[in-house]
């Protein structure tokens, strides 16, 4: 008896524990997503307003992630890649760590800190996270030379519609 309901359970926790699509794929920023604020490497804020206004002009990659993350961290030599092949855009690493010292440490750990780097010192919760949909990472975002959202939701950097939206873009 226990073995079944066991597995029901497990089989629930799967199904609500994925990604979903969101209904709506948005094109551009509320502004109270735009007000968020972040932490840098050195624990300064920085909103997400601030950090388009450092990428206009350029086509940016953001990168939602965590260090205690499996799916991320199985992904990171993929996203690595798709950096790699597209030297002329920007990309963005926006960490969802669970503490300071565990975001310092896992970009030490996992090769990031010659990357730009942001933490949210306020949780997953917060407006620009649930202004875009977040609701499992890795997720990645395409955002176009105007600070607007090309590619508003993708689950693996190696989704061929990421690369397809930065060619667009850079035509």
């Amino acid at each position: 008896m226990k073995k079944p309901l066991l597995l029901l359970m497990m089989g629930f926790f799967g199904l609500s524990c994925s990604q979903q699509v969101p209904e709506v794929l948005k094109t551009s920023f509320s502004k109270e997503a735009l007000a968020q604020k972040l932490e840098d490497e050195e624990g300064k804020n920085i909103t997400i307003q601030q950090i388009l206004d450092q990428h206009k002009g350029k086509v940016l990659v953001i990168d939602f992630w965590a260090g205690w993350c499996r799916d991320c961290l199985k992904a990171l030599p993929k996203a690595k890649e798709l950096e790699e092949n597209n030297k002329n855009i920007d990309f963005v690493f926006l960490s969802l760590d669970r503490s300071k010292e565990g975001f310092d440490k896992n970009l030490e750990r996992f090769e990031m800190k010659d990357k730009e780097n942001y933490w949210f010192a306020s949780g997953w919760k917060n407006d620009f996270n649930n202004y875009v949909d977040l609701n499992w990472i890795p997720r990645y975002m395409v955002i176009d030379q105007k600070s607007a959202i090309a590619k508003y939701y993708a689950i693996t950097p190696e989704d061929p519609e990421i690369q397809a939206t930065i060619d667009k873009l850079l035509k």
